[in-house]
């Protein structure tokens, strides 16, 4: 059948519009690439995907005066701020919980080992349990 000419129109179906996105945004920037190398230039693009997440290619890094690059640029580094401040969010959050299975047991008495040593029993136990629900289930299939 060989290639043929894909009329032009926006792609309906969102998850067939992110991956089309996907693959031609790696197309651009690596065409992009090729035009500095080839030409010496410089160039800097900025996308925003279907998501409303941002992608950029810097040649090199410089300043236009142009406004509108300015704003792009500048709505782009806030949203890595944002993304930056929701990991370290996260990761305060995962770090300030204790978990029992993070304790050290060094230090503990003899009241402290036994409830660890009841808390560890019954997770065997319960991933006991769970292995054998999961082979009774795997084995129906």
């Amino acid at each position: 059948m060989g290639r043929r000419k894909i009329e032009m129109k926006k792609i309906q179906k969102k998850s067939s519009l992110q991956v089309a996105f996907s693959k031609r945004r790696t197309g651009l920037f690596k065409k992009a690439s090729e035009l500095c190398i080839m030409c010496g230039s410089e160039l800097s693009i900025i996308v925003q995907s279907p998501a409303k997440k941002f992608y950029a290619f810097h040649s090199r890094r410089f300043d236009m005066g142009d406004v509108f690059i300015d704003d792009a640029r500048t709505e782009y580094e806030e949203a890595v701020r944002m993304l930056e401040e929701k990991k370290k969010e996260l990761i305060g959050t995962a770090t300030n919980r204790e978990f029992w299975s993070d304790q050290q047991i060094e230090g503990m008495d003899a009241q402290e080992l036994e409830g660890y040593l009841e808390s560890l029993e019954s997770l065997r136990k319960n991933v006991s349990s769970r292995i054998e629900e999961m082979e009774k289930l795997s084995g129906m299939i």
